[in-house]
């Protein structure tokens, strides 16, 4: 049985199974600005669950993740509880977790963007000019983070990322990440879906160099309509998106507790995130554990 609870962000809850394993919990809870929103978007922890535990099967000639069953039957959870937790939780293998995160880009957006119209750099390194917003980058380009405890996490150079862990398992993090990032952004293409970006989340399990957490969500990437893509300006993406303008567009302060979502936007923003598992996958949700196919 579960012992207790290791952890609860904004939206996981990570709680010891023993045996060096974990149960880990995507909830319907909802953030953007550091803020967590009064109403839970329907079905988006099993989004969030589904497309990992797709994307971990995909990529897995790459590199092992730490997933080791999505059955609700072999959760350590009393049979009570299972029901609540199908399609939205994942029995782990406990991970070493690497100090840094592992950002894989292919387009030109967000902070990179941002950095780059600046100085012509990329995570502190000098980028080639004429490069203009949500222009596709002429290669993948692997871009580490820190870590936050608090706060938000600070864009590092490979350089730095290479003093944190070592330069040996830097360049072997560097390889595994882009690779995963390409296979999952060919794949996705095909079916009409940019990623432009991505975080991986690296830990060692045995010794060995695994892909743990989040897998090439909504969640954890930016994931683009390709039919309407076009460099010079950032499309919306497969996620928050709808909840992002509408918050934007309320003249909240975004330094204060967010005012209460409209139903109309929880149910574009959770149509966003199926949309998104379901065109990538070719799958239907429904059909996932925990839907009206699976139980």
């Amino acid at each position: 049985m579960i012992r207790e609870l290791v952890y609860s962000g904004k939206v996981r809850d990570v709680f010891d199974a023993g045996d060096g394993l974990l149960l880990m919990v995507a909830s319907d809870r909802i953030s953007a600005y550091d803020y967590v929103f009064d109403k839970p978007v329907p079905d988006k922890g099993r989004v969030l669950t589904a497309m990992t535990a797709y994307w971990g099967g995909e990529l897995s000639e790459i590199a092992p993740t730490h997933l080791v069953s999505t059955d609700p039957a072999d959760f350590p959870v009393a049979e009570r509880d299972r029901a609540g937790l199908a399609g939205r939780a994942m029995l782990v293998r406990r991970a070493e977790m690497l100090p840094i995160e592992c950002i894989v880009r292919g387009y030109l957006a967000g902070s990179a963007w941002r950095e780059y119209a600046e100085r012509q750099t990329m995570h502190g390194e000098p980028f080639p000019a004429g490069l203009v917003e949500a222009d596709r980058l002429p290669e993948p380009v692997f871009t580490p983070s820190t870590k936050a405890a608090t706060g938000h996490d600070e864009n590092i150079t490979f350089g730095a990322a290479e003093t944190l862990v070592g330069a040996e398992l830097a360049g072997r993090v560097r390889e595994v990440c882009l690779a995963a990032y390409s296979a999952a952004a060919r794949a996705a293409l095909a079916r009409g879906v940019i990623v432009a970006d991505t975080k991986f989340e690296l830990g060692m399990v045995g010794g060995i160099l695994t892909i743990c957490d989040e897998i090439v969500t909504p969640d954890s990437s930016r994931l683009w309509d390709a039919g309407t893509w076009v460099a010079g300006r950032t499309p919306p993406s497969f996620d928050k998106q709808p909840m992002r303008d509408w918050a934007a567009a309320t003249g909240w302060d975004m330094a204060s507790p967010p005012p209460s979502m409209p139903d109309e936007v929880v149910a574009s923003t959770r149509a966003r995130y199926v949309d998104a598992y379901e065109r990538i996958t070719g799958l239907r949700l429904a059909d996932w554990w925990g839907g009206g196919g699976r139980t």
